[in-house]
């Protein structure tokens, strides 16, 4: 949206709707006469009209344009949000300072591709039998079995097991951590559902736009949970 230039500023140029077609083609090969004036009737855009009653459209509405036709192709959102979006801009509220970008899904998906046995994590974390066993109850521990039935683990359950020493350590039980467990499934499904649709056309465009989504939000969503638990913390320090 930050591409779209100020509400009120002069229009550089003026197109017919047959030149708005020439212009977007390139990027978007099925835009037509039809979904131009679709896109009009549903108030996304609104071209005025010349003397003789043609549509007389400005770079800004073909930046509309474009953007909407976007929003379809890259995020499958509806009109309706797109048009909220728009909305939106138009009353000038739509941030003009662009996101902070998240991490590489290649660097925050990394996996060592290390299997522990179940000696060996208790041996690197700390954790003894019991405690193993009710991290893996309360579902904070997810190992994989081989075809022998030996479970193995990653070493995401290595920094699961690790951190879950350092809580038990002050005091805290596996049943207290479930409670971190369940704000994480939640999470989990809040930010599926920013990927679902893409998700439903299985594609390597879509599996990297996706990874890419999640790597940020994931991230964004940790940063804003730490931040408000820092906070918290340090008020009832303070009391």
């Amino acid at each position: 949206m930050a591409e779209l230039r100020a509400v009120g500023s002069p229009p550089q140029r003026t197109h017919t709707i047959g030149e708005v077609i020439n212009l977007l083609r390139p990027e978007f090969p099925d835009i037509s006469v039809s979904k131009v004036r679709f896109l009009e009737s549903r108030g996304l855009v609104q071209p005025r009209r010349s003397g003789s009653g043609y549509r007389v459209f400005t770079d800004v509405d073909v930046q509309r344009i474009q953007y909407v036709l976007t929003e379809q192709r890259d995020h499958y959102l509806p009109l309706k949000v797109i048009k909220s979006k728009l909305s939106a801009w138009d009353r000038g509220k739509e941030s003009p300072i662009a996101p902070d970008s998240g991490p590489p899904p290649e660097a925050y998906f990394a996996s060592s591709g290390v299997s522990l046995s179940a000696r060996e994590i208790m041996r690197s974390s700390g954790l003894n039998r019991e405690q193993l066993d009710a991290l893996e109850k309360e579902g904070l521990l997810a190992p994989v079995e081989l075809p022998d039935g030996t479970p193995v683990y990653s070493d995401g359950d290595l920094q699961i097991a690790r951190a879950s020493h350092r809580l038990f350590s002050r005091g805290l039980e596996s049943r207290h951590l479930r409670g971190i467990r369940l704000a994480a499934d939640r999470q989990t499904d809040l930010l599926g559902q920013l990927v679902a649709p893409l998700l439903r056309h299985r594609n390597p465009d879509n599996q990297r736009r996706s990874s890419e989504i999640l790597a940020d939000t994931a991230e964004a969503s940790a940063v804003i949970q730490e931040t408000l638990v820092r906070g918290r913390l340090r008020r009832l320090l303070e009391h």
